[in-house]
């Protein structure tokens, strides 16, 4: 196929299944902590904006969570199947890991997502708000061990090697690595800069068709707000996690910086943009600042760091690739700074609503932070090769040995399944989106039970958007709708 290896092949279709994979678990991960401060402000405020809001992203919600579901499944299997030699050699340490994050996470999610999604009218305001917070907690509890596994895998310690086969002799080592703490908070807080980047560009695009009411409001100030605070904040955890990986894994860095051997004596330059070449083993038209790589990396004027030629050609990551990934993570995070400062500039005089080119911003930059969790994640396993476990086992021993004919047909039907499941999928996401917030009736009775005509039992069922029973009129027909409501009256449920 195209003249690939099957190496290359399994390789290619590892990380097109990843690549889908992980945009939902960064949406619900950002997505389960929002809906969990919605409610609180109306726990807190008794104001109706906040559970219109709710059940508005819950529907979102419980659609990206499935779709998670669905694809983490692959995951799962293709370990097993395209990368058993991986599964022999390390599923002692790895194995463990995984099962950690479903018998925590994954039943903690499991236990309260039922209520989260169908017990707004069955349970007290108390006990649901309870049950948010805990699949919060439990979206953050599953970052913790698959950051913490691969994170392993990228400095991996704690272990000895007996019989040909990795052996667990520190978890504490293992689970807290050197580059775990870095991992796990530039993750986080990516997802939730993704979340509030989809939330501000949703309230953009209504605002932008004329739907300006307290919802889209809302909406659009809380997304500002969280990127306003968050997007520097990422800037700093993103240094910290490069000084790290110059510790731990330079050939890696120097693959980022394009950066190819030091000159005695001379601080190394920041290379902007430039074309890395492997083969002749240099940064071509390379766009330069002087002593600024330097400065960010040693934290000196004239400090060194070493070079791509440093280490055997054949323990180099793809720099072409390294570099660039690198470079759309940075400057996508460069204009989520921009957007955040903007924002606050605009709301002076409450311009921030009517401004439509910032509107405008806001919604191209939309699917910014999940262009930009992607990018990251390029950077960090295209820079790990051609290891798999960083120093320890090479991808090419640890890929299964099928045929290059069988690799070529699963991934074809990779694509094809994956682009029609998940382009469905991501269109349901977005006919959400744009039929926008309603208002909730709080005292509605509550739906299904036992002989009822809809008895939900799957998270997709949350986010019906043709069932009228749940909702009284878009908010669009109602441009009043909430004047009455956002006093700050106590919350009832009957």
């Amino acid at each position: 196929m195209l003249g690939l290896t099957a190496l290359e092949l399994a390789r290619i279709q590892f990380a097109f299944t990843i690549s889908f994979h992980i945009i939902f678990p960064a949406i619900t991960i950002g997505m389960a902590s929002y809906l969990a401060v919605l409610e609180a402000c109306w726990l807190k405020t008794g104001r109706q904006v906040y559970v219109d809001l709710y059940h508005f992203w819950l529907k979102i919600f419980a659609v990206a969570f499935g779709m998670g579901v669905v694809s983490g499944i692959v995951m799962a299997y293709q370990i097993g199947t395209n990368w058993s030699y991986l599964s022999e050699f390390a599923g002692s340490v790895m194995g463990p890991l995984l099962t950690y994050e479903v018998l925590t996470a994954f039943f903690l999610e499991a236990g309260f997502l039922g209520v989260m999604l169908f017990g707004w009218n069955r349970v007290g305001p108390q006990l649901h708000f309870l049950a948010t917070c805990m699949v919060a907690i439990g979206t953050l509890i599953s970052s913790t061990w698959i950051l913490g596994a691969n994170s392993w895998m990228q400095t991996p310690q704690g272990y000895a090697i007996e019989g040909g086969r990795m052996i667990p002799v520190d978890w504490l080592a293992i689970i807290f690595n050197p580059s775990f703490p870095y991992r796990l908070m530039h993750m986080v807080v990516a997802a939730y800069l993704a979340t509030a980047l989809i939330v501000g560009a949703s309230a953009a695009w209504h605002l932008l068709r004329g739907r300006d009411n307290k919802n889209v409001r809302k909406m659009l100030s809380m997304a500002m707000w969280m990127i306003l605070l968050v997007a520097p904040i990422q800037a700093v955890i993103g240094d910290f996690h490069g000084l790290n990986t110059l510790k731990h894994q330079p050939a890696k860095l120097a693959a980022m910086e394009g950066h190819w051997e030091n000159t005695p004596g001379e601080a190394v330059p920041l290379i902007l943009f430039g074309i890395p070449d492997m083969e002749r083993e240099e940064t071509r038209y390379a766009v330069e600042i002087p002593y600024l790589g330097s400065i960010i990396l040693t934290h000196t004027l004239s400090g060194q760091f070493p070079g791509l030629k440093e280490f055997p050609r054949e323990d180099r990551p793809n720099s072409l690739i390294v570099f660039w990934s690198f470079r759309v993570m940075v400057g996508l995070g460069l204009l989520m700074i921009a957007l955040g400062a903007w924002s606050l500039w605009l709301r002076r005089g409450g311009r921030i609503y009517g401004k439509r080119l910032f509107l405008r911003f806001a919604l191209l930059m939309g699917p910014a932070g999940l262009i930009a969790i992607l990018a990251g994640w390029i950077t960090t396993e295209v820079g790990r090769q051609p290891w798999v476990i960083y120093g320890v086992l090479r991808t090419a021993d640890a890929v299964s040995p099928h045929s290059i004919t069988t690799m070529a047909v699963t991934l074809a039907m990779f694509v094809v399944a994956y682009v029609f499941v998940f382009g469905a999928g991501t269109v349901y996401l977005l006919r959400l989106i744009n039929k926008g917030p309603q208002h909730f009736a709080l005292n509605k009775p509550p739906e299904g039970g036992p002989g009822e005509g809809r008895t939900p039992m799957r998270p997709l069922s949350a986010a019906n958007v043709d069932n009228d029973d749940s909702i009284e009129g878009n908010i669009d027909d109602n441009p009043d709708h909430g004047a009455d409501r956002d006093g700050g009256n106590p919350p009832t449920r009957s």
